[in-house]
């Protein structure tokens, strides 16, 4: 009998070492899907590729916003 880890539901914000989909910062930035490609693309927004799939970290989710905010600040 193999014991399992009892499943937590996402709440609040990101935990540091969470993935992020395309589709779930898309929701995030309010933005389209092409925006957010374009962010990766142009490496604004760091990512990583898993096979075909692209994921990106929630710490530079967080990076990427930050920056913005200090750019608009300045």
């Amino acid at each position: 009998m193999t014991m399992q880890a009892p499943a937590t539901p996402h709440q609040g914000p990101s935990t540091p070492g969470e993935l992020l989909t395309v589709p779930q910062v898309m929701a995030r930035l309010q933005l389209g899907r092409s925006a957010v490609y374009n962010l990766l693309r142009t490496r604004q927004l760091a990512s990583i590729t898993l096979g075909r799939a692209r994921r990106i970290p929630a710490h530079a989710l967080t990076d990427f916003i930050r920056t913005r905010l200090d750019q608009e600040a300045a």
